[in-house]
């Protein structure tokens, strides 16, 4: 699942991963990745940190919250340089990786195919 509020990037990570052969979820925000969850997603999730409303910090907050992190992993995925090690305490078996916009393709195809095998 992609979670990011800038529809550009929800359309081409969506093209590249089924290109990879991935069945592809593409939300624009917190609230509706929490509903995916809900719904029964389970998989990886690429998390953007800066989205209006609720952020992607708030988002994983809610996940574990409400019990919602069994069977995830996820990345975060955002334009902000640095990791914020302050909100990512208690999160590190949860978050695999911090990848940083703009991002090369290849790695995050990598990355992701490293996340499968977690």
């Amino acid at each position: 699942m992609i979670v990011d509020d800038d529809s550009d990037i929800l359309i081409s990570l969506r093209k590249i991963f089924e290109d990879q052969g991935y069945e592809v979820f593409t939300v624009d925000s917190g609230w509706d990745c929490i509903k995916e969850l809900e719904q029964g997603f389970k998989g990886i999730i690429l998390m953007d940190i800066m989205m209006p409303f609720m952020d992607g910090w708030d988002t994983i907050q809610e996940l574990a919250k409400r019990g919602l992190t069994k069977d995830i992993v996820i990345s975060i995925l955002t334009a902000k340089d640095s990791p914020d090690y302050e909100k990512m305490r208690g999160f590190e078996s949860l978050i695999y990786d911090y990848i940083t916009k703009p991002f090369d393709v290849k790695v995050l195809i990598s990355n992701v195919k490293n996340m499968c095998l977690k």
